[in-house]
């Protein structure tokens, strides 16, 4: 018999048997039945399609389902057969597999076989993880053939799975709660999930709850996985309520001939849809031959109150409101998005998110894209947001201002912790001392029995008491002592102090062309303790007068005077992207910096935490925190006396930014620093010089005060 004949049969059988069964479903179960690698045994067909055919008929039993799927693994005509195969004790994996549910069999028949065996859960809240697994076998061979077609790969040549993969067990009820439509909650709950980056795992077991309408600030260290996270969400990877919507803000918006208001305002897909609509209805009923039509006029009047109830007729002042408070100038708002920048795309994509507010709101370093101004008015404008938002930051301040829960990612799990990154801060450090408590009081309680056990271990008469004690040793849990993250240190090395004002700029007027002056009559200075952030919005002339103040442009009128032994270390994104790639961090200082031992480069990599194998390593492996730290070690090996500092935060996570702001306040040079964190401004910096209408003005509030004054800004705008 062919292979169509025997499809033919399968469908027929199962419509026999199901008579209102979707024939999408058929034709699953049909295209799983032809693969009969898929199905070993008829417990294998029960474990695989049982489930699903459950979910069809709720009048049919347990012993229904397993009697038809017995039928079934008759018509595929295989011998019953439980033996497995094994490809030696390495197995390469196919699929995803769910290790929160693997343990290791701790006996000695583990130790001697290699095995894996599952963890045991309730049947009632779960779907068994071998469907889970060979469901995603058939889907990766189905890939393969396509891929094989399309002459394309799906999977590294060693048989790992090549990207970020994520594996998940179900809830039944809720799956069928869920297709059935009656499911109408908006919170999100994805339970005992792992994730993996090829055969590096992130998250194993780990859950996820988001209530509606909170505030949920994503943390850990770099290179954790909190990026993939977001990605398994958005991408359907991770099972989410199919009437919640998403939307994660990582690409910016395509240029073309679209004008940026109106990008946003598309954006709320109904609202475009009925107005597409209106129009093609009032074409229509211009025509002579449609005029008088009852069922078109009625369906325009529909459109037009679904259009009031919406107030669509206030979404162009609400989008115009979002794009000022992102630093949208009104020229800028009615421009082609062809014409804007790249951070201006990006900035546009964050502005069409929070104009549709999706029901899940992911959002990944919002701020790293935004001027302090900008980022004031983000924080202010999602205090009031109404749906769940989910947010990775390394921004402090930002996540105290927005944030009502932590999500903390750490040892491949999750954990949750109300109030914003201050609170969960206090409490984690809480948790951590009572757990070394309990660690301690544990420790000397096995201590004890054991001194007991030691000291009577050959008294004939004590030996019934020490047997019982060895079992009670036995009894007790694994000993193990809370985990605590490595400290992040950074120091930078001594340097020769000068005397008086090192840095100074008198009178200075500066401009690219004529009809364009950046800099009018500016007098400005800096000296050895000196602790300066540069401020002001985007195209404003900071990085301008930074490269004034470095000497690579040079004023076209006014002086720049410089201390005959000033040395300046500068620090800017481009020079982490421009870092030999394909070198190690000692390789690299060697070319750059010859003539010195290994010793003394592997003692300057030390100093900004990159150190051991790291150290080895290509640059190019390296994380974004990482490659920044290679830079530091890179820019201090000139011994500078003086940094400049171009937003030195990207890339790096929360505890790094804390370890750069302690080594800065211990330096014993000057600090001329432009960035956006807020926690860093407060940390270092003493005086704030804020960049605005060609001018630089000093701040002697600091930074509290230019908050003030930009919150006063915004307001006025009505932002």
């Amino acid at each position: 018999m062919g292979a169509k004949e025997k499809m033919a049969d399968y469908e027929k059988f199962i419509t026999g048997c199901f008579p209102s069964i979707d024939p999408e479903i058929v034709s699953y179960v049909s295209g799983m039945l032809e693969d009969s690698d898929v199905v070993a045994t008829s417990d294998d067909m029960f474990e695989a399609i049982g489930p699903f055919l459950e979910q069809v008929d709720d009048n049919k039993t347990e012993e229904d389902i397993r009697e038809i799927c017995n039928r079934l693994y008759a018509l595929i005509g295989k011998e019953d057969t439980s033996t497995e195969v094994s490809n030696g004790p390495h197995k390469i994996l196919d699929a995803p597999v769910h290790l929160g549910s693997l343990i290791e069999d701790k006996k000695s028949k583990a130790e001697s076989t290699g095995s894996i065996w599952v963890s045991k859960r309730d049947n009632t809240l779960q779907v068994d993880s071998k469907q889970l697994a060979k469901a995603e076998a058939q889907i990766q061979k189905k890939q393969k053939k396509q891929a094989d077609k399309e002459g394309t790969a799906v999977k590294k040549p060693n048989g790992v799975l090549d990207g970020p993969t994520a594996s998940q067990q179900f809830n039944k009820r809720d799956m069928k709660f869920d297709a059935s439509g009656a499911n109408r909650s908006y919170d999100i709950k994805i339970e005992n999930f792992d994730i993996a980056f090829g055969d590096r795992v992130l998250l194993t077991g780990a859950s996820l709850h988001l209530s509606e309408g909170r505030r949920y600030g994503l943390c850990g260290r770099n290179g954790l996985g909190k990026t993939t996270l977001l990605k398994m969400i958005s991408s359907g990877n991770l099972q989410i309520p199919s009437h919640i919507s998403i939307l994660h803000v990582e690409q910016e918006v395509v240029g073309d001939e679209t004008i940026a208001l109106d990008s946003v305002l598309e954006s709320d897909e109904e609202r475009h849809k009925l107005l597409t609509r209106e129009k093609e209805l009032n074409q229509i009923l211009n025509t002579s031959e449609h005029k008088g039509d009852n069922s078109l006029s009625t369906e325009l009047s529909e459109i037009y109150q679904k259009l009031e109830a919406i107030e669509a007729n206030k979404a162009p002042a609400k989008a115009a409101v979002i794009l000022a408070g992102l630093g949208f100038s009104p020229a800028m708002q009615r421009a082609t998005t062809k014409s804007l920048s790249g951070g201006w795309r990006m900035r546009l994509a964050l502005a069409r998110a929070l104009f549709s507010k999706p029901d899940l709101l992911l959002l990944d370093e919002p701020t790293n894209m935004l001027d302090m101004k900008a980022i004031i008015w983000l924080e202010n404008y999602l205090q009031t947001w109404a749906t769940t938002i989910l947010v990775v930051s390394h921004d402090r301040s930002f996540l105290n201002s927005v944030c009502t829960e932590i999500v903390h990612l750490h040892d491949k799990r999750l954990d949750t912790y109300k109030g914003n990154y201050d609170q969960f801060d206090k409490t984690k450090e809480e948790r951590l001392k009572n757990q070394k408590k309990e660690y301690e009081a544990q420790k000397q309680y096995r201590d004890h029995i054991q001194v007991f056990i030691d000291r009577f271990r050959y008294n004939a008469n004590r030996a019934s008491q020490v047997q019982s004690k060895l079992k009670l040793l036995e009894k007790l849990p694994p000993l193990e002592p809370p985990g605590k993250e490595s400290e992040v240190t950074l120091r930078f090395p001594e340097c020769e102090k000068l005397s008086s004002n090192i840095l100074q700029l008198d009178e200075l007027q500066f401009y690219y062309s004529k009809d364009r002056i950046i800099f009018n009559n500016v007098d400005c200075n800096a000296n050895m303790s000196s602790r300066i952030c540069i401020v002001g919005e985007n195209g404003a002339g900071k990085t301008t007068l930074l490269k004034i103040l470095l000497g690579e442009l040079s004023p076209t009128k006014g002086i720049r005077h410089v201390h005959r032994s000033l040395r300046i270390g500068y620090f800017s994104q481009h020079h982490v992207d421009q870092l030999e790639m394909d070198l190690s961090s000692i390789e690299l200082l060697q070319q750059r910096f010859p003539g010195q031992t290994v010793e003394q480069y592997r003692g300057a990599l030390g100093q900004y935490g990159v150190s051991g194998e790291l150290a080895t390593r290509p640059v190019t492996s390296l994380s974004g925190g990482q490659k920044s730290r290679v830079a530091f070690a890179v820019m201090s090996m000139t011994n500078p006396n003086f940094f400049i500092l171009d937003e030195p935060t990207n890339h790096l996570d929360m505890e790094t930014i804390e370890a750069l702001g302690h080594a800065l306040k211990k330096f014993a040079g000057g600090v001329i620093l432009v960035s956006h964190d807020e926690r860093l401004i407060q940390m270092v910096c003493q005086e704030l010089w804020v960049v605005r209408d060609g001018k630089v003005i000093s701040l002697e509030g600091g930074f509290p005060e230019y908050k003030q004054i930009v919150e006063a800004e915004l307001k006025a705008q009505g932002c």
